[in-house]
């Protein structure tokens, strides 16, 4: 298996007394994008807090053969993994620009990404770039959130319901933008609801119900498969 590759074995996730994951196991290989379906209290939120040490786990997390469960978050992301969270995680007194720049690698390395790659991905933020980002609209803060994450140059990015409440032109342009980390060769684990967003882009989906994984199969797979749709994803 590649060396660049998230490798997570038989993970267990606990809130307190709560155990949330039941023996999780799946990986991400270089350049991939894995879709992680499932309805709300699946568990695929828990699965990316446990990859990004926010939630406390057992079993096995490695990300380029080394064993990250047990690290540090700030650990984690200076390994090259970034996490985008679902809650849109911005400085609202900030103005955009300064957002993106406090996402920058370390002074003086250089990252794949700098701000007029943000800019040119996303035009709304350019011309918005000296406004405050607390007064940015939702779709314009999921962007600037995306786009900070991807300042810090990460070979994985995991993105937590980037379409969550978005107006559907704005969901175009962020399925637009994963298409745009895939041809540049990033992974990308994405907890997604919107089942077309989710087909359309990856090249594998992985489904979770009750803290374990029931579906794993490429996009036609599950297009075919009538039963896991109805049972674990259709509301």
């Amino acid at each position: 298996m590649t060396t660049n590759a998230l490798q997570i074995n038989n993970l267990h996730a606990f809130y307190g007394k709560s155990h949330v994951l039941h023996g999780v196991s799946l990986d991400v290989q270089p350049g991939e994008i894995v879709a992680l379906l499932g309805r709300n209290g699946s568990g695929r939120s828990t699965t990316v807090k446990a990859i990004m040490g926010l939630v406390e786990g057992q079993g096995s997390i490695k990300w380029k053969d080394e064993e990250i469960l047990g690290r540090e978050a700030f650990e984690i992301a200076h390994r090259g993994i970034g996490y985008v969270p679902e809650n849109r995680d911005i400085f609202p007194k900030l103005t955009v620009h300064q957002n993106l720049l406090l996402g920058e690698k370390k002074r003086g390395q250089q990252g794949r990404w700098k701000t007029d790659d943000m800019y040119g991905m996303f035009p709304r933020l350019k011309e918005r770039q000296h406004t405050e980002a607390g007064v940015l609209s939702g779709g314009e803060q999921q962007m600037l959130t995306l786009c900070r994450t991807l300042m810090g140059d990460p070979d994985l990015i995991m993105i937590d319901e980037p379409t969550e409440g978005l107006a559907p032109k704005i969901v175009e342009l962020v399925a637009e933008y994963l298409k745009e980390l895939k041809r540049r060769g990033l992974s990308v684990l994405l907890v997604e609801q919107k089942l077309t967003i989710a087909l359309e882009i990856s090249q594998r989906c992985v489904v979770m119900g009750h803290g374990r994984i029931v579906f794993e199969g490429t996009p036609e797979a599950l297009r075919a498969d009538a039963y896991i749709r109805k049972e674990w994803l259709e509301v």
